[in-house]
């Protein structure tokens, strides 16, 4: 096994392989267990698999650790991990802990832990990376860091003192949305509210988002009113409307008057709506254009980082206004039909036609059958005048059509199987 010192925060993220070489999962966690004296000992690795599940790999089953990756023997439990009381996880709960230097020094809280094994190749913690209380009155200033052996600290607990999430939030930066969701219900209650208190308003919205609507509804009540209006207003408004449907009438108009005018009119538009309709499923901001708009205008807006992959796939022609609900919705332009065209070239020369829109009363089922019929990834909405109110797109029916648990569900054709039999190697942990 690898002698090389690792330090848990870069470890995570990295790739876990078996012996031949295919790769089974990522590396999220570092499960420790405190021992009654020394370091506590590292028992093996949350990894995830695909399916999004967390399941648990005992060190002894890890015959090499590196920085870029992890390689197994192979055999694994594929069941949901689950910590038991005397596991403590370095990513989750470790990190952001306040530590005592035992010289009476001060204080520090840990940033990242490194683990190393001995010579008869049992991990456990070694260094800390620690920082220090600033000592400037700047907002902007931090305190130094340091290193120090677990020997020279003690945890130090004030009773009712949150522990800081502020680097482990900042170490999910990386983690796709959907990811970030997965991470973050697999926290200890208490320690995933401090991590979603950390996180950006967009960040949080973004893993909501991609969240069963009970746990959306569970944290956003667990913040306060005018922080749970804002992370409201960065959902996308069929998102929001969904969540806020949810709640108790009441309660979902006191977060609607704290949210932004303009978002919260779009939000109350769609909650007019029933769920298994169009217009419950639609957003209500695709890409809008005039005709004479050039197809390099209509590019320069498709290549926003932050816009939907499936909203991006087409752009919406309409008379006048601009913004839902539109005048005349005319046609629309994939963005694969514009890229055949010189950029100079108007879009209206180009508008197929024959893309009907979908009713915004329309059923679900009626646009699921459209979207599989003419093999698209989006649909207009149009109301009785005809006018673009919006547009569903395929995740929102498929979110719809498929089971409300289908997030937890872990599908077993995409579990890891062995090359040379085809089984599921596991083993009980």
């Amino acid at each position: 096994m690898s002698t090389q010192r690792v330090f848990v925060a870069r470890l995570a993220g990295c790739p876990v392989f078996d012996p031949t070489g295919d790769r089974l999962g990522r590396v999220r966690d570092v499960v420790v267990v405190y021992r009654s004296t020394g370091a506590p000992s590292v028992i093996g690795l949350v990894c995830e698999i695909p399916g999004r599940r967390h399941v648990f790999v005992a060190i002894g089953r890890i015959t090499s650790i590196a920085q870029g990756q992890v390689i197994t023997t192979g055999l694994i439990n594929v069941r949901r991990f689950q910590p038991r009381a005397e596991e403590v996880r370095v990513m989750a709960e470790l990190i952001g802990r306040r530590v005592h230097f035992k010289d009476g020094s001060g204080s520090a809280t840990i940033e990242d832990v490194a683990i190393e094994p001995n010579r008869i190749g049992e991990w456990s913690v070694g260094q800390l990376f620690l920082r220090k209380p600033k000592t400037s009155a700047s907002p902007f200033a931090k305190g130094p860091t340091t290193f120090a052996p677990w020997s020279q600290v003690r945890e130090h607990h004030t009773p009712g003192e949150a522990q800081s999430a502020e680097h482990l939030a900042a170490s999910y930066a990386e983690l796709r949305a959907a990811d970030l969701a997965n991470t973050l219900l697999d926290l200890p209650e208490e320690r995933m509210i401090e991590v979603a208190e950390e996180l950006s308003d967009d960040r949080l919205a973004d893993a909501l988002e991609e969240m069963p609507e009970d746990d959306q509804v569970h944290i956003l009540e667990k913040l306060g009113d005018a922080r749970a209006a804002n992370v409201l207003d960065a959902m996308d408004p069929d998102d929001a409307a969904d969540l806020l449907a949810e709640l108790a009438p009441q309660r979902s108009e006191e977060l609607l008057d704290l949210m932004e005018p303009e978002e919260a009119e779009d939000v109350r538009m769609l909650l007019r709506y029933g769920a298994d309709t169009a217009g419950g499923l639609m957003t209500t901001e695709p890409i809008i254009l005039p005709a004479d708009a050039t197809i390099a205008e209509a590019l320069a807006l498709i290549r926003r980082h932050e816009l939907h992959p499936a909203l991006a796939a087409s752009v919406y022609v309409t008379l006048p206004p601009y913004e839902t609900p539109t005048g005349r919705f005319l046609g629309a332009v994939h963005f694969q039909r514009m890229l055949r065209y010189p950029p100079h070239e108007r879009i209206g020369a180009i508008l197929d036609d024959t893309i009907e829109a979908v009713p915004v009363t329309g059923s679900a089922s009626e646009v699921a059958r459209r979207l599989a019929s003419y093999d698209l990834v989006a649909l207009p909405v149009t109301d009785a005048a005809h006018r673009l109110v919006g547009a569903v797109t395929v995740d929102d029916v498929l979110d719809y059509l498929l089971p409300e648990d289908w997030r937890s569900q872990d599908p077993d054709e995409e579990i890891p199987r062995s090359p040379a039999t085809g089984s599921i190697p596991t083993v009980r942990r």
